[in-house]
């Protein structure tokens, strides 16, 4: 793979064994300056273990990663202040307020600053951007969890990151905390140009905020692409619904520009409230899935029939 000007994020082959499982096979991707990347997957596919090995907080055992043109495992702190984290779980800093909190930790960035990158963030401006403003002076202890997990945000690009690591970030946020982190996601990542790496198992998330989804199956990359570009791996149909007359009617086809052709020709201006619902990226992450693992089942049991010839 040919590493070209504004890549970010740079694997190759990446490998991962723990004993005698090997549990990443060979995963390969690359992440563009300002580009959102979520990487779906069952549990035990290998997410959190990709990411944390782009962290540097665990070493493969063979490929090549790059994050920032640095190998995370040899990554020194200067390489470090240009990595947001956000982990699964908070961390317990709950005797200190946010704002004493978000300044302390953000003195500790003001070394790595630069001519293009002013760091860190101005604890007011930050604590906006997350949401706490009202709680900028309360104990940690005082916060709900879900705003216990934007403060996990928070310190996780207090230092105003070049790339952010995102691992299940909006657990336990309500519907408008989501909405809202959803928008920050994308101010980070075009104003910003910060490129973001997510897990997420909200698939509703995954369409709302990615510019490209990798979906990791078996350790392995099975696919790599926007919502749209897979769903159209997927030779699937689509659902056609109607109303004619008063009457609802539903339709699957695999033709429906010609479906809805035909139907207007037989009914015209009678076609009321016509919608046409192709795959969701629900269905196509769950098809791709399950292809991947019936194939590798076919696989197992051919290997096992060798075996015992």
């Amino acid at each position: 793979m040919t590493v070209g000007e504004g890549v970010v994020l740079n694997v190759e082959n990446l490998r991962m064994r723990y004993g005698s499982t090997d549990v990443l096979h060979d995963v390969t991707f690359q992440a563009q300056l300002g580009e959102v990347l979520v990487l779906l997957g069952p549990n035990g596919a290998g997410k959190t273990t990709t990411i944390e090995i782009l962290e540097g907080f665990r070493t493969r055992s063979a490929g090549r990663v790059e994050v920032l043109g640095i190998d995370p495992a040899h990554g020194d702190e200067q390489w470090r202040a240009r990595v947001g984290v956000v982990l699964q779980s908070w961390r317990d800093h709950s005797r200190w307020r946010v704002r004493e909190l978000l300044a302390y930790l953000g003195s500790f960035y003001a070394p790595y600053g630069t001519a293009d990158v002013e760091r860190p963030w101005d604890a007011d401006k930050l604590i906006e951007m997350v949401g706490l403003t009202e709680q900028s002076n309360s104990l940690i202890s005082s916060l709900s969890g879900g705003q216990r997990r934007r403060m996990d945000v928070a310190i996780g690009i207090v230092g105003r990151p070049e790339v952010l690591f995102l691992d299940e970030p909006t657990a336990g946020f309500d519907p408008e905390a989501r909405r809202e982190f959803h928008d920050l996601v994308h101010r980070l990542a075009d104003d910003q140009q910060t490129t973001v790496l997510l897990t997420t198992h909200d698939l509703d998330e995954a369409e709302k905020l990615a510019d490209r989804i990798l979906i990791l199956a078996g350790g392995r990359i099975i696919a790599d692409g926007s919502a749209d570009e897979l769903s159209r791996r997927i030779a699937g149909e689509a659902e056609v619904r109607w109303t004619c007359d008063g009457q609802r009617f539903v339709h699957t086809t695999t033709e429906s520009t010609k479906f809805v052709h035909e139907l207007f020709q037989q009914h015209g201006d009678r076609i009321n409230e016509l919608e046409v619902r192709r795959a969701s990226l629900e269905d196509t992450y769950m098809t791709l899935v399950r292809q991947y693992e019936s194939g590798r089942n076919e696989a197992d049991v051919r290997t096992l029939e060798e075996v015992t010839r």
